[in-house]
């Protein structure tokens, strides 16, 4: 579909740049003498910045979207299962999830199994989803409906899939935003992003969020949590918070998830995939020079965008 002057998949490529940068030199800041002071001063850290399993998983929605348009949650779960590496730092839940699957097991039996019949509530759907949100921008109720889709595959727990929804219309709201030239304030985007979402932990923590517009890091990280939990309503309303923040400054958004520590990696991917698909690589985008030391990705999955 075309927007403005972008196609959707234009904005699904700028998100996915955002959320695989982000993941990748968040996960720098898991190396001893990585540091923040360092990184305002402009001194980064070594490239190559290799990507997580937030990443590998984004490229694998990316190219479901490029190929075929849609989410298909069978064609999706075998698809994660062939690519997955697990020295990309997946959990061991997903670990054995995606070996399950890979060995022929059906997601639809495996997934809602996890954690003792539970289901995963961890924040991994909500981590590779906003390239998938971006894909769907002015259309937020399909993004939705996607992320739904895209998360029950691994993520039964409703929390999990809450969480995957907000991320994707958060995304989809910014990337409609970035067609008309509007920027959203804080408060507009997350009052959003609430309809969306029943009555859960990931609800009232975005809810929570939108009361902290204004504050510091520190006081939304003691508010929301930063991920340190690897949970989905410990990650996303912190995410919702950064991105809404900083959404015409890629540097600071991701900067302020690495002073807020904790899964610094997954929230920094959740606010580059939404930072990303709103501000692209312009400039107060995705610096270059952070795309440089990004390791590579997939060869042929962002051709439009081969430096």
């Amino acid at each position: 579909m075309i927007v403005g002057d972008m196609t959707t998949m234009n904005l699904c490529f700028d998100s996915l740049e955002g959320l695989s940068v982000g993941d990748a030199l968040g996960a720098q800041f898991f190396v001893p003498g990585t540091s923040l002071d360092g990184l305002r001063e402009g001194h980064l850290p070594s490239a190559p910045w290799p990507w997580t399993d937030d990443t590998e998983m984004a490229c694998v929605i990316v190219a479901e979207l490029r190929e075929h348009g849609d989410i298909d949650q069978d064609r999706l779960a075998v698809r994660f299962a062939a690519e997955f590496e697990p020295y990309r730092g997946y959990g061991a839940g997903a670990v054995v999830l995606l070996r399950r699957i890979r060995d022929g097991a059906s997601w639809r039996d495996v997934a809602p199994a996890a954690f003792g019949g539970t289901g995963s509530m961890g924040n991994g759907a909500a981590m590779r989803v906003a390239p998938l949100g971006a894909f769907h921008a002015g259309a937020s109720h399909r993004a939705a409906a996607q992320a739904m889709l895209s998360a029950e595959v691994t993520h039964a727990h409703p929390e999990a899939v809450l969480g995957a929804v907000a991320v994707a219309v958060a995304a989809a709201e910014v990337g409609w935003a970035r067609t008309t030239g509007h920027r959203p304030q804080p408060e507009e985007l997350m009052d959003a992003v609430l309809p969306f979402l029943v009555d859960s932990r990931v609800a009232s923590g975005i809810a929570r969020a939108r009361s902290l517009v204004g504050a510091g890091v520190a006081e939304a990280v003691y508010e929301l949590g930063n991920g340190s939990q690897v949970l989905a309503f410990d990650t996303v309303p912190f995410a919702i918070w950064t991105a809404a923040t900083w959404l015409d400054d890629y540097p600071a958004a991701i900067q302020a998830c690495l002073e807020a520590g904790g899964d610094v990696d997954t929230t920094a991917a959740i606010v580059g995939g939404i930072v990303g698909a709103y501000a692209g690589t312009g400039p107060s985008g995705i610096p270059a020079e952070w795309r440089r030391c990004r390791e590579p990705l997939p060869d042929g999955l962002l051709p439009t965008l081969a430096e």
